[in-house]
């Protein structure tokens, strides 16, 4: 069934409860006559590490909110859930919700692990904003993947701020990405969807060094494009979605040299 708006598919996202970023890049991201809706994951709990698990816990559930929309696929906007549940945890949860839906399913996660073998990149470097404690799980979930850690950079955050990640500013993201561009690996993955990164990664494309993505990009790419290899290339060099983002949030790109 075609609806008005998203003739080419719609997309039913799953954004974590504050995260400001994962809509706005994606309404750059998604190419033309693409719609997406979008739930909310919710939790009260205490730490982030215990919200993000009940995240994941109640992945499913949440999809209940699409009802009978007609989705072409389905994106899990929250990456550091599935570091916490493990590869084999969060297979399980997303094979269920495709069998529920109908539809392929993507956590940022597993988007970012289908980028990597579409480039056939094994040793990467990682621009991250984690606390030490999701790091390490972060760390041993992309190795149980086939992937080595070979370099990190850290971004900074203002700890008054809403939320640390959220608040970050693209230009601290940048600073660490290109503190990288130089190093060993075949691939730099940016990570969380919350922390601003399609200006760095705009910054940076066609100058050299390996290939960078960002959790949003990676996962926009799969739920759109079906995790076609042949198409990455164009989603990292910006092909569209690079305009689209300068119209739209012109100061976004502007902070970015």
């Amino acid at each position: 069934m075609a609806t008005e708006y998203g003739r080419a598919g719609v997309l039913g996202m799953l954004t974590p409860q504050a995260n400001t970023t994962v809509e706005p890049e994606f309404r750059a991201l998604l190419p033309p006559d693409w719609a997406m809706i979008n739930a909310r994951l919710t939790s009260a709990r205490g730490s982030i590490e215990e919200r993000l698990v009940d995240y994941a816990d109640r992945f499913a559930e949440t999809c209940g909110q699409f009802a009978n929309a007609p989705l072409s696929a389905i994106a899990i906007g929250c990456t550091g859930a599935s570091y916490l549940i493990g590869r084999e945890a969060e297979a399980r949860i997303l094979a269920g919700i495709e069998a529920r839906h109908g539809v392929p399913v993507y956590s940022a996660a597993t988007a970012v692990v289908a980028a990597m073998r579409a480039l056939a990149a094994r040793r990467i470097g990682l621009v991250s904003p984690y606390p030490e404690g999701l790091d390490a799980a972060c760390a041993a979930y992309w190795e149980g993947h086939g992937l080595t850690v070979t370099a990190k950079a850290a971004v900074g955050a203002e700890t008054a701020a809403f939320h640390p990640i959220y608040a970050m500013a693209g230009a601290a993201c940048l600073d660490a990405l290109r503190s990288l561009q130089g190093g060993d690996c075949e691939a730099v993955i940016l990570l969380g969807t919350g922390m601003p990164t399609l200006a760095p990664l705009l910054a940076v494309a066609g100058r050299g060094g390996p290939p960078a993505i960002s959790c949003n990009l990676a996962l926009a790419w799969a739920a759109c494009d079906g995790a076609r290899a042949e198409t990455l290339p164009a989603w990292i060099a910006g092909a569209g979605w690079g305009d689209r983002l300068a119209r739209l949030y012109p100061a976004a790109l502007g902070a970015e040299t």
